[in-house]
């Protein structure tokens, strides 16, 4: 089995392939200051409580990290407890088959060219892809799997972290969608903001980058992704996908590609 692990600033998606299917999957906090050590204990914690891995093993394990200090960890945890199991980390040197078009390519999160890879294998290009995470990603890929650019905004929990923070009769609420647009008290009222002002932040970056990628909308393909996805994606009317797993598909199509 694959154990495929997605480092990113708040959480850390694990997933486990059978195949090409994800049959199980764990989300963990995100902390910078676990030793390799530590990161051991909680995967081999997570992997014991599983049925399903009684009577199988980790054949392979593919990492991408957006945090560096976290990163070097999983190096040395790799090193360590799983010295005889095939780690690819995604970082340069590593082939993705994603061509990148920026002015920089060395700026671009390792998550984004494999969520490049894993969407224009799914649904081939162009396509843009909204990574639902810390940020707010969009993320945009030719019709020949090039990466070209990117759009970056807050993320739903930050925002409403410092909406919070911010104001003094302001609160931190649930997330979820309010009862109407039009709120009839001080909770719904931040729901309704928050809901609705992303859904129409997405619809409104989406379409001026389709507009850049093809000469008609229907020609690009939106996917989103993302811990925060499930609570924008049904009120945003460009998003066609929802893949929660686009990270993890990505990475392994690319342990594939690095380990023949």
């Amino acid at each position: 089995m694959l154990l495929t692990i997605d480092v990113s600033n708040t959480h850390t998606v694990l997933g486990l392939f059978e195949g090409e299917e994800v049959i199980e999957h764990w989300r963990i906090a995100t902390d910078p200051r676990r030793t390799a050590d530590e990161i051991a204990v909680i995967l081999q914690g997570l992997l014991n409580q599983s049925p399903l891995l009684k009577d199988a093993d980790i054949s392979g394990i593919a990492i991408c990290s957006t945090v560096p200090s976290v990163l070097n960890e999983m190096r040395d945890m790799c090193r360590r407890y799983f010295g005889d199991v095939n780690a690819v980390v995604v970082e340069p040197g590593v082939r993705t088959g994603v061509p990148v078009r920026m002015d920089n390519p060395k700026e671009v999160g390792s998550d984004r060219i494999v969520n490049a890879l894993a969407a224009t294998t799914l649904y081939g290009g162009p396509c843009v892809i909204v990574d639902f995470g810390t940020a707010t990603s969009f993320d945009a890929v030719s019709a020949r799997g090039e990466y070209i650019g990117a759009v970056t905004a807050p993320g739903v929990e930050i925002s409403v972290d410092a909406l919070a923070s911010a104001g003094a009769q302001l609160h931190k609420v649930e997330l979820i969608r309010p009862r109407s647009v039009i709120a009839k008290n001080a909770v719904e009222a931040l729901q309704s903001g928050i809901v609705y002002g992303f859904a129409g932040l997405v619809d409104g970056i989406v379409e001026r980058m389709a507009a850049e990628l093809a000469e008609e909308r229907e020609d690009v393909t939106v996917v989103a992704t993302g811990t925060g996805a499930p609570l924008v994606v049904s009120e945003a009317r460009t998003i066609d996908v929802h893949e929660p797993w686009l990270t993890l598909i990505g990475l392994r199509l690319i342990y594939a590609r690095n380990t023949g």
